[in-house]
């Protein structure tokens, strides 16, 4: 059995090498370059309006002559002389032989006269050409998780594929003779499969949109081909259940048949410890406890932090932040625990029910704090390790 830095360092060292693909924008969203983008124009592209007003030649009177009007999209342009002004609109094109834009506020028109306050300055109100970026510089870098602003800057520049990391397709495979279909006459000895769309559910807050859900029987053969099936089709394999010492548990053995390379088996912690991590042809497996909240508690510290890494994000499994508890706590673990808790406010608390099969408190967590095994108290504002567990 080993330690949670061990296993987090096995996994580590033995990522799947990253896949790219070219997306259009919108199938890129939450997705990683793969590529530096430079920008293929300047942006602004032309002399530019920042606000509603009138650009003028600037002359020593407060007064202008108006001959004309330019709007957005306009492509007619005006030879301004001295004393001359156009209205112009937000995000227009200035004309070159005009020096500053007035702001509406800080007129007043009589017929085709405007007249201004004061003497305006050279290229007040004016976005220069290249403003925000000239054609040819670094617009985002290799690394950038692509959001909503990301993507609409992208579009403003013209361009409408990205190379991006791909992210993993995950094949969910729920073990057990003892589960029901929520919805179905709950019967006596039966329990209503939860971890399967948990998972799922996981997986869609996170972005990662291809997934499939299997359910198998404990039995080995069948164990056996479902697994063999979510090898085939997918680049990420979570098995829920099986994976333990009992007799009706198929998921170890089909897995050494199906040549799956043991990376770690059994991690000294509660909950979560039967958890397993294989590999086999660049295909990670990962067969996580049958009971919900260690299933779940696994999928957050191990196998979250892993599809993030294989998607090209820059992750780290250790935790990251340190939080001051809000009350006392005592441990007297021989294993490390998990312990579902929540951030009120800048500290953190720990939940009740954390036995490995109740979901009711996680379903109100939003973190996860982890303390090492022993015997020892834990002061109020001590600080702990946190894991977020919901993004």
């Amino acid at each position: 059995m080993i330690t949670v830095s061990e296993a987090f360092s096995i996994l580590q060292n033995n990522l799947p090498t990253l896949k790219e693909e070219n997306c259009s924008l919108l199938e890129a969203r939450k997705k990683t370059l793969s590529q530096s983008i430079h920008s293929p124009i300047h942006m602004p592209p032309f002399r530019q309006s920042a606000m509603d007003g009138y650009a003028v030649g600037i002359h020593d009177k407060l007064t202008y002559e108006i001959i004309g009007e330019i709007k957005a999209g306009d492509a007619e342009s005006f030879v301004l002389q001295p004393g001359q002004a156009v209205k112009i609109f937000t995000g227009a094109p200035v004309p070159d032989t005009a020096q500053a834009m007035i702001p509406i506020e800080k007129v007043t028109v009589t017929q085709s006269v405007l007249t201004v306050q004061s003497v305006p300055k050279l290229e007040d109100n004016i976005r220069p050409i290249g403003e925000q970026i000239k054609k040819g510089e670094l617009a985002l870098e290799k690394g950038t998780e692509l959001d909503a602003a990301a993507i609409g800057f992208l579009a403003a520049l013209g361009i409408t594929t990205v190379p991006v990391y791909k992210k993993p397709s995950v094949g969910i495979v729920v073990t057990g003779n003892e589960l029901l279909t929520p919805g179905t006459p709950l019967t006596y000895g039966k329990v209503y499969e939860s971890n399967g769309v948990m998972l799922e559910a996981a997986l869609m807050d996170a972005f990662f949109q291809e997934v499939a859900r299997y359910a198998v029987k404990d039995d080995f053969e069948s164990t056996k081909n479902t697994l063999q099936t979510a090898i085939e089709k997918h680049d990420v394999i979570l098995v829920s259940g099986g994976i333990s010492v009992g007799d009706y548990d198929f998921v170890a053995q089909a897995l050494q048949e199906l040549e799956v390379k043991t990376l770690f088996h059994k991690v000294n912690q509660k909950p979560g410890k039967p958890l397993f991590a294989g590999k086999v042809n660049e295909k990670m497996i990962f067969a996580l406890p049958g009971n919900p909240a260690a299933c779940l508690t696994c999928f957050y510290v191990y196998v979250l932090p892993t599809l993030k890494r294989i998607s090209g994000q820059i992750t780290q499994y250790e935790a990251m932040n340190s939080l001051p508890l809000e009350h006392h706590l005592s441990v007297n673990n021989s294993r490390a625990q998990f312990l579902k808790a929540k951030i009120t406010n800048g500290k953190v608390a720990i939940l009740s029910h954390q036995a490995s099969s109740m979901l009711n408190t996680f379903s109100t967590a939003n973190a996860l704090v982890y303390v090492v095994d022993g015997n020892y108290d834990l002061k109020e504002n001590e600080l702990v390790t946190v894991y977020g567990v919901k993004n």
